[in-house]
C-alpha cells in the first residue's frame, strides 16, 4: 500500500469525525450554573406562593428565589461565586422573565460566565440547592445572608432560622452561606 494513501485517509477520517459532531441537534438542556435547570431556550415564568412565610416568589415549578445580601442591588453583578453556586445555582433565562402576581420590576444581567441571570428590583436571584420539593425554603436566612422575595421585591425576613440553627450549620458553611462538601 502507498504509504502517502495513510496520511490521506487518517485525515480524511479526522475531518469526517469533527464535522459528524457538528451536525447533532442543538443542547437546550445545557447547565448552567450550578449545574441546575437553567431554563435555556425559553422564558423563566416567576409567580407568587402561600408559604410559612407569607406569600413568596417562587418560579414555574414552585422552587423558592432568594437574594443574597453580599449582592449589591443595580450593579448587574453577583457576589456568589463558582463555589458559591454549587450550593446557590443562579435563576437565568434565556429571554426577558415574566412574572404573574410578582410586583418588583424583573429583568436580567448578563454574568461573567455568559448566562442572564434573572433580577428581580435590580437584585440578583438565586435558588438553594437544599430545597429539594417545590416550596421547600430551607435556605431562608441561612447565615444571616439568604432571603426568600415577597411579590413586591423585597428581601422576607420572617422565618429566618434561629441563631442555634445558623451556629450548628455553620460549621458546614463557607462565609457566603454554601455548604462545604
Amino acid at each position: 500500500m502507498d504509504r502517502t494513501l495513510i496520511p490521506s485517509a487518517i485525515a480524511g477520517t479526522i475531518a469526517l469525525l469533527a464535522l459528524s459532531g457538528c451536525a447533532g441537534e442543538t443542547d437546550t438542556t445545557t447547565q448552567g450554573p450550578g449545574d441546575r435547570d437553567p431554563y435555556i431556550g425559553s422564558a423563566l415564568v416567576l409567580t407568587t406562593a402561600d408559604t410559612d412565610l407569607g406569600e413568596i416568589v417562587v418560579d414555574e415549578e414552585g422552587r423558592t428565589v432568594y437574594v443574597f445580601d453580599d449582592d449589591d442591588p443595580g450593579t448587574n453583578s453577583s457576589a456568589c461565586d463558582a463555589a458559591c453556586l454549587e450550593n446557590w445555582p443562579a435563576v437565568i433565562s434565556q429571554d426577558d422573565p415574566t412574572g404573574e402576581g410578582v410586583e418588583g420590576d424583573l429583568g436580567t444581567f448578563t454574568r461573567e460566565d455568559g448566562f442572564e441571570q434573572v433580577t428581580i428590583d435590580g437584585q440578583p436571584l438565586y435558588y438553594y440547592a437544599g430545597d429539594s420539593a417545590s416550596g421547600d425554603v430551607n435556605g431562608q436566612g441561612l447565615q444571616g445572608l439568604w432571603w426568600a422575595v415577597d411579590p413586591d421585591g423585597d428581601r422576607v425576613t420572617d422565618g429566618a432560622q434561629n441563631d442555634d440553627q445558623n451556629d450548628e450549620q455553620g460549621d458546614d458553611q463557607d462565609d457566603s452561606g454554601g455548604l462545604d462538601y
